[in-house]
């Protein structure tokens, strides 16, 4: 068995918590069988509401099928608990020491200092996601490895600023673009990219 989680990455304007809504959403993905490497030409999709019993009573997936190629039955399911959502910003208060403060660098690498006490204290770090890959979901894999996704229909986001609601986002495109009447501002979801890794 091997954990692969499906990283996320886009440029986001005005939005966040941009996350899959709902158990019957998709994940469209193209599947490689890890025992002789086959990969069908066809998107196939797994969601939260199936699941599929495993052959020997050991449990169940989300999806279980054999290969075309050399009959070896193979599984996938998606790890629940992991379903993260792609934010804008994150606003993190960190204690802080007049000692800790003298070795950030680390810390100032990816994070933004929006206040920073004299001699210790509490300061607030921004924490951005935008731009920047990030695990949204983990697959637990037997015999089978997720090599492509294509984002579809079903993410939801709501306005940075005003809470405002988006629910039904189509990423197959790559970009969403809307309008955000409470904040008067133009929303969207640019350059929707992904990789996998190993977890």
């Amino acid at each position: 068995m091997v954990k692969i989680g499906l990283q996320f990455k886009a440029t986001l304007e005005n939005v966040t918590n941009v996350r899959p809504e709902g158990e019957d959403f998709r994940w469209f993905l193209k599947l490689k069988c890890a025992n002789c490497g086959e990969i069908p030409e066809k998107w196939q999709y797994i969601n939260l509401m199936d699941s599929v019993p495993l052959k020997g009573g050991r449990g169940s997936a989300s999806m279980v099928q054999k290969c075309k190629l050399c009959a070896r039955e193979n599984s996938i399911d998606i790890m629940r608990d992991t379903i993260t959502p792609y934010n804008v910003s994150t606003v993190l208060i960190v204690k802080l020491t007049s000692q800790l403060i003298l070795g950030l660098t680390a810390i100032e690498a990816t994070h933004t200092f929006l206040s920073l006490p004299r001699g210790g204290g509490a300061a607030a770090v921004k924490a951005e996601d935008s731009e920047r890959f990030k695990t949204m979901v983990q697959f637990e894999c037997r015999g089978l490895e997720p090599v492509d996704f294509q984002p579809q229909a079903g993410f939801a986001a709501e306005g940075a600023e005003s809470g405002t609601k988006f629910p039904e986002i189509t990423l197959l495109e790559k970009d969403w673009t809307d309008y955000d009447e409470k904040a008067s501002e133009s929303v969207g979801i640019y350059e929707v990219t992904h990789q996998f890794i190993k977890c």
